[in-house]
């Protein structure tokens, strides 16, 4: 039985929400040095250039993902995370379509994003490289790190 994803703007206010990022973040840091961790926490995610959404099964939070505005052209994929529980569910998926469409309807014409490099990673890089994202050099404030692979897309 296929569930349905409903993806939510997400205020940050509600307890899971708080409770996904904060695990989001602890993890990163469970596998990068702390200068290699580009996760926001909850306050960073409040930011006005940041939207947050976050997608729901069965009334269950299943992941959160954000997207950043660098400029009227370009934006930045933030904070992706599935709760454990609905990871291969479609819900990553799920919220990256969201995202680029977002994206689309706010006219940019290009994504980007950061992610790590160790084996805990390889969903997501497969994730994104399966929505048409390639590896790139760093963008905006980031700057050449072993930990980071730094990838974009043309919408």
């Amino acid at each position: 039985m296929q569930r349905t994803i409903e993806i939510r703007t997400d205020d940050l206010s509600g307890e899971a929400t708080r409770r996904l990022i904060a695990l989001h973040l602890a993890g990163m840091h469970d596998t990068s040095p702390p200068e290699s961790v580009h996760a926001l926490d909850v306050d960073a995610l409040r930011q006005p250039s940041l939207s947050v959404w976050s997608a729901w099964v069965d009334g269950q939070l299943a992941g959160v993902g954000a997207l950043k505005t660098i400029d009227a052209d370009r934006g930045e994929i933030k904070s992706m995370r599935v709760d454990d529980r609905f990871r291969g569910a479609g819900v990553g998926r799920a919220l990256l379509r969201h995202i680029v469409g977002e994206a689309r309807d706010r006219g940019m014409s290009s994504l980007w994003l950061e992610t790590g490099t160790t084996d805990d990673f390889t969903p997501a890089q497969r994730l994104y490289e399966s929505e048409g994202f390639v590896v790139c050099g760093p963008f905006d404030d980031y700057a050449p790190d072993p930990f980071s692979v730094f990838m974009t897309r043309a919408l």
